[in-house]
């Protein structure tokens, strides 16, 4: 028995609609029925949101985050993870330890004091319980680099056996050298990857930066799929200018965020952008159910 409307029943509500009167009071309970909810956020990829992003103190930064359904915060340093802490939010990518992004672990002359600083700084974020320390290869400063790899090479894993006892990560960023940061060294996912299978630890990895990777090599959910198993965080902005991820940008990041997701991560994809067309608050919201795959 077919109980949905008859075409005589289509016909005289559309009459009624009309004359404007066809109210749910006057349909049948199948048409007056309400949409159906929206359906809730999948949670399949955990994300966060870079802290120098918002020049909110880190209280209220905190609130802010947890009111569009966050709870992490990239980047935050040992003397604002008490406030983390208080408000219940993670810190799934810790700094603090290095020198600059100019003066990293491809200089021999900043070995000593790099060495020293991650020593120390990989007990802070095991004391804290975190895991993720982000480090930085710096730049190239005319040498070969092959040279710099074997030269971070040496760096790393003079501080590397301490992150393993500690059960640290040191993560090295991937950065672009053609638009942000002339004469980066680590700029290309290949020099990474390669990085990673001479060090040979499963206490090194790579933030894989959407942004950066896309300026200096494109075929971004290709190189997800070839080399997800080094890549221990990702950062997103869009491309060109490093702005929200809208319709002005080339990049299609729910493919992208489903690439990562299909691959089994289980880490953090942290926004990282600087809203220039909405409230940076609506942008980030709107971010978050992008990448909500």
């Amino acid at each position: 028995m077919n109980n949905g409307p008859t075409r005589r029943d289509l016909l005289r509500m559309g009459v009624l609609a009309g004359v404007g009167l066809a109210s749910s009071a006057l349909l049948p309970a199948w048409a007056a029925a309400p949409a159906a909810a929206p359906s809730a956020p999948k949670g399949r990829l955990k994300q966060s949101v870079a802290r120098w992003l918002f020049q909110q103190p880190i209280d209220q930064l905190c609130v802010t985050v947890k009111q569009v359904g966050l709870s992490a915060i990239d980047l935050v340093g040992p003397e604002e993870w008490p406030v983390l802490k208080a408000h219940g939010i993670d810190s799934p990518m810790c700094n603090g330890a290095e020198i600059s992004l100019k003066q990293g672990f491809a200089g021999t002359e900043f070995h000593d004091e790099l060495v020293a600083r991650y020593t120390r700084h990989i007990d802070l974020v095991a004391d804290a319980g975190y895991r993720n320390l982000i480090c930085f290869s710096g730049n190239r400063n005319g040498m070969d680099p092959l040279q710099g790899m074997r030269n971070a090479e040496v760096g790393l894993k003079r501080v590397l056996g301490h992150a393993e006892k500690r059960g640290v990560v040191l993560v090295m960023e991937l950065l672009n050298s053609r638009v942000d940061h002339a004469d980066y060294l680590c700029d290309h996912s290949a020099w990474g990857v390669e990085l990673c299978k001479r060090i040979g630890s499963p206490n090194f990895g790579l933030l894989f930066d959407i942004y950066h990777m896309q300026i200096m090599e494109g075929d971004i959910i290709a190189s997800i799929r070839r080399n997800h198993e080094y890549f221990v965080h990702y950062h997103t902005a869009g491309v060109p200018g490093r702005h929200e991820l809208d319709d002005t940008q080339e990049l299609n990041y729910a493919a992208i965020c489903r690439a990562i997701r299909d691959t089994g991560f289980g880490g953090y994809v942290a926004h990282e952008f600087s809203a220039a067309h909405t409230d940076p608050i609506d942008a980030l919201r709107q971010a978050i159910a992008l990448c909500d795959v």
